[in-house]
């Protein structure tokens, strides 16, 4: 038995996650910043178990809404049931429920859809995903139609004097299952399934060779997602205390996919950090503004073509020159390029807003916008901001020249460092 060191680096970093979870409320505290972490909590765990898919084992997939919504549908039923006294469950374990909803789910469509691969799986995926969603509207009975089921988290008796009924203990809630369900997904990586995954995800045909059983494979993987993916679902149902045909659409499928875009795909973290820019898109920009949803595109396109790794890769391109000591050198190109970037999103967003104000019929053209009242009718403000946006993008473009060329010197003094 040989003796293995401590990763002490990993418990740092698991620590502060865990810590972080519990700190949250307190940092941000408010009922609005309550109900943005609950649901930055669920969008988490669904992300992570998407990305176990995508990210681990290559497969693209269109409708993993699927797993979570029918696992949300099971959740919402059972805590019907415990209300009617005909079922008893803690409310805490719920989740379980909507997991191994999720788990039956999987073994039953991840049958047909890992029979292929690729864009056929992908294709297969999406057509699942409509077929539920139009089972949905067809069965009534069990769905409840296009108004979906409602329910009540209140009952049955109290959980160790927790009733669940205030906001800060449904997000507790949330947050023990989100470590939990990102501490099995990371486990999960490090098992053998998890390596034979990144493997046929990278070369199908080796995995083959060296006598593993592709499809296999991937249905393993897309069962074991299904499962975290369903307690997400239960997660949601607890939450809102509502599930509907909303909770297996093709859109919460494009969701979940630009998230874990955003976020990172090649990386564990990546689509922690896509869940909670996805869920302040969603829940925050959508109070302030009928166009969240074109800023969000364009911010997932900008990702696309400049960081096709996500912002993860962002952040680990910073390490190394952190590590050599060399950020000091990048701070000023990096504050010059942020602040450019601020000046063209002000343009950006006077524009918009303007053309999204003209589109409602009805309402006053008189904008409050950066500290500013202007009518979008006059020509002057279209001028003003177009004026920014221009002078924005021409500076952002010459800050970014100045961070390619410095971080580009700072590249080769350390490969002729590492060289020497």
């Amino acid at each position: 038995m040989t003796y293995q060191p401590l990763n002490l680096g990993r418990w740092i970093i698991w620590g502060g996650a865990a810590l972080l979870f519990a700190a949250a409320p307190h940092l941000f505290p408010g009922g609005f910043a309550l109900t943005m972490l609950t649901q930055m909590g669920v969008m988490i765990l669904f992300a992570l178990s998407y990305n176990m898919l995508l990210g681990q084992g290559g497969m693209l997939s269109f409708g993993h809404a699927v797993y979570s919504g029918l696992g949300a549908y099971v959740t919402v039923h059972a805590l019907n049931q415990i209300g009617a006294g005909t079922f008893y469950l803690p409310v805490p374990l719920l989740p379980l429920v909507g997991g191994i909803a999720g788990l039956a789910f999987g073994l039953l469509f991840g049958y047909v859809t890992t029979k292929r691969a690729g864009t056929t799986f992908a294709l297969i995926s999406l057509g699942i995903g409509e077929m539920v969603f139009a089972c949905v509207l067809m069965f009534p009975g069990f769905f409840g139609g296009e108004a979906g089921i409602s329910t009540n988290r209140m009952v049955g008796q109290p959980f160790l004097g927790l009733t669940f009924g205030p906001g800060i203990q449904v997000y507790y809630l949330v947050a023990l299952w989100c470590f939990l369900g990102m501490a099995g997904m990371f486990a999960l990586t490090q098992t053998p399934l998890g390596r034979m995954a990144n493997a046929v995800r990278d070369n199908p045909e080796r995995a083959e060779f060296v006598g593993y059983n592709t499809r296999h494979v991937r249905f393993l993987q897309l069962v074991l997602s299904s499962f975290f993916a369903g307690v997400s679902g239960a997660l949601s149902c607890i939450n809102f205390e509502i599930v509907s045909a909303e909770n297996v659409s093709a859109i919460r499928s494009g969701g979940v996919l630009l998230a874990t875009f955003i976020g990172g795909v090649p990386f564990f973290f990546g689509p922690v950090i896509g869940a909670i820019v996805f869920v302040f898109f969603i829940v925050a920009l959508s109070g302030f503004t009928k166009a969240w949803l074109l800023y969000l595109g364009l911010f997932f396109v900008l990702i696309v073509v400049y960081a096709p790794g996500g912002i993860a890769s962002l952040i680990l391109m910073q390490f190394p020159v952190i590590r050599a000591g060399r950020w000091r050198e990048l701070a000023l190109p990096y504050a010059l390029a942020a602040l450019a970037g601020l000046v063209a999103l002000a343009g950006l967003i006077g524009l918009v807003e303007m053309v999204y104000r003209l589109s409602d019929q009805g309402v006053s053209t008189v904008l409050q916008l950066l500290g500013m009242s202007f009518d979008a009718r006059s020509a002057p403000p279209w001028i003003a901001f177009g004026a920014i946006l221009a002078a924005g993008l021409a500076s952002l473009r010459a800050a970014a020249r100045r961070v390619g060329e410095r971080w580009g010197a700072i590249q080769l003094e350390l490969q002729a460092q590492a060289a020497a």
